[in-house]
């Protein structure tokens, strides 16, 4: 897939790229977003939750940038090498046509933390066209200063907490913070930049032609050998392997963690407050996404999130509950919110957050999302271990306990707590998999108290969680308010796809919050959520709706709603959170929940199919 832009004059060039005119590259440990322009302006170095180098997504004048394009007025189009995430940028002028391949090299699976590297070549492909460069960092956020220096042939940047060095295969001029530079390339000619994190030991380095040529094929080689393990063969292979390159790029690896997303703060609604910082590990996301790469047949990822669990989080300290619902990339369970108010966000909309107070929150679907995981890994991965039973055994306890209590429910609302549907739901889900797990494997399991547990949240949905007056299953017990989440029903199999029940509340669904394929959450009118403003469209919620559709035997309207799905995807595939009332992409972006629900819609309409 690609897309298409006219790159304008600087003078008419404006302040920001929309979220959906970038791509994403990366080497599992951080991420950077490159405009259809073909500027850098999101990039943490060196990890996904690190304060930015590049952050004029979030402020076009104090956030940093890596600026790199034709010199000359032209049309761009965007593009990934073929399966891999390696990004290439084109640009297409009067007197020539060149690229920019942007890519963090990878050459392994090594969880090497240090590791890291930009690497940016430049290439000439028809005629000749000059270019233009402009390297400006803003360390932490744009909070600290940093010095310029030129040394053996490289370009210093200085921070208190980080240094990069800048190398080129064409002369650099420091111009105030930033470096700089103007070159023309004639047919067949290349240019390279590099970007490598220095300090601790690790000393400048050169990144000649050759080397950035080298690497190049190294890390296609690496990107073609994790696709090739895929066991997908269905309709929709270029969008399901997007997806799933996406997640995996989306995986931290030196623990096995997976990101939400790699941004923070990137507006739900564009002037609006509903902006939050995504570059954590969330325990319902990874789970969730762990599931769709299982599906694929990537088993060694969802080895890693159990690694990931065992050695860092729920699986070991906090087995008597409650869990967090999410942790840092490095298993940390503090992640304070901070507001960065010498940022304006991203096109005027503050404020700009880092860290997240919705850690603190209680929300009981995790446990279903988190044991329905680990009861597909030992179902196509490999057995758990008597240590994770043991484990998984104390969680279920819990749940047993305080599956009745309220909480704050799936999207994490900043209002009063409730008894949520969906929570009760993910709590039956832990349990009758829990089930499922002791009963294939022999294993010892309090299954009287389980199985009464399981069958009183199934009494209570089927009773309280049912509205005569909407003839749906409602948000929350006490109100009559319809929530999205409930698509996940049958996709859980709590209740049948064909059930009267659920095929009035698939209707009342269809009838409320599906707009051209396209679903809300819920009305946050019907509903307040403790915030302002308006939302966006939930893609993942328009994905489920896809499966619910097609297990309940609408597969024609299910083939329509996912190919329209489609459509609202950027230039290369990628999905934000959100999508507004124009089309456009809205929160932070690409994110994992909405490509995960790609890949199982995906293959749930496939199969009904045939």
């Amino acid at each position: 897939m690609t897309g298409v832009s006219l790159r304008p004059s600087k003078a008419d060039a404006p302040r920001y790229t929309p979220i959906a005119e970038h791509g994403m590259i990366g080497d599992m440990r951080t991420a950077a977003l490159v405009g259809t322009n073909g500027t850098i302006d999101w990039y943490c170095c060196a990890r996904f939750d690190a304060p930015s180098v590049f952050g004029a997504l979030l402020d076009a004048d104090r956030g940093g940038s890596f600026e790199l394009a034709a010199d000359v007025p032209a049309r761009t189009k965007q593009f990934y090498f073929p399966d891999t995430n390696i990004l290439i940028t084109r640009f297409f002028a009067d007197n020539g046509v060149g690229e920019v391949q942007d890519f963090m090299p990878i050459v392994d699976d090594s969880r090497e933390a240090d590791r890291h590297r930009l690497i940016r070549r430049v290439l000439c492909v028809r005629g000749s066209l000059p270019f233009i460069a402009r390297v400006a960092p803003r360390f932490d956020y744009g909070r600290s200063v940093h010095t310029v220096s030129s040394q053996q042939g490289q370009t210093i940047f200085e921070s208190p907490g980080l240094s990069l060095a800048l190398s080129s295969s064409v002369p650099v001029e420091i111009d105030g913070p930033d470096a700089c530079c103007s070159f023309t390339l004639d047919e067949g000619g290349a240019a390279v930049f590099a970007l490598d994190r220095i300090g601790n030991g690790v000393a400048p380095r050169a990144c000649p032609l050759t080397e950035a040529e080298e690497l190049f094929g190294a890390t296609v080689r690496y990107w073609r050998g994790w696709l090739s393990h895929s066991r997908y063969r269905g309709r929709w292979r270029e969008m399901v392997h997007r997806s799933a390159l996406t997640l995996k790029l989306l995986t931290y690896a030196p623990t096995g963690a997976i990101v939400a997303a790699p941004t923070t703060s990137l507006p739900e609604q564009i002037g609006g407050v509903r902006n939050w910082d995504y570059r954590y590990a969330w325990v319902r996301d990874a789970a969730f996404a762990i599931y769709a790469l299982l599906r694929l047949g990537f088993t060694d990822e969802a080895k890693a999130f159990v690694r990931f669990l065992s050695q860092n989080i729920c699986l070991t300290e906090c087995s008597d509950g409650p869990l967090q619902i999410m942790y840092g990339i490095d298993g940390r369970s503090e992640l304070p919110e901070e507001e960065l108010l010498h940022l304006e966000g991203h096109q005027g909309s503050s404020p700009v957050r880092i860290g997240n107070d919705a850690v603190n929150q209680l929300q009981l679907d995790i446990y279903g999302a988190l044991i329905d995981s680990l009861y597909l890994y030992d179902k196509w991965g490999e057995p758990l271990s008597s240590e994770h039973w043991d484990t998984i055994g104390k969680l279920v306890d819990w749940v047993c306990d305080n599956w009745d209590q309220p909480d704050e429910g799936i999207w994490e609302t900043r209002g009063k707590t409730q008894n949520f549907l969906y929570s009760q739901l993910m709590c039956w889900v832990a349990l009758e998999r829990a089930m499922r797990i002791a009963a294939h494997r022999g294993l010892p399991a309090d299954v009287i108290r389980w199985r009464s547990s399981r069958d009183a949240i199934y009494r209570r949905i089927m009773d309280r969680g049912w509205s005569t007056k909407r003839k749906a299953f409602v948000q929350h017990e006490g109100d009559d308010v319809l929530d999205a989440s409930v698509l996940m029903m049958p996709l859980a199999k709590f209740i049948s796809p064909t059930d009267p029940k659920w095929l009035s509340t698939l209707e009342a669904l269809g009838e409320e919050l599906v707009s051209d394929s396209l679903v809300y959450r819920y009305d946050p009118r019907s509903s307040p959520d403790g915030l302002r403003g308006e939302e966006g469209t939930f893609s993942i919620c328009s994905f489920w709706y896809v499966e619910a559709l097609s297990r309940a035997g609408r597969v024609d309207e299910a083939r329509l709603a996912f190919e329209k799905m489609l459509t609202y995807g950027n230039h290369l595939g990628l999905y934000a959170e959100e999508i507004g009332r124009t089309g456009e992409q809205t929160g932070n972006f690409p994110q994992a929940f909405t490509h995960l629900a790609l890949i199982s819609a995906a293959f749930n309409l496939d199969r009904a199919l045939g």
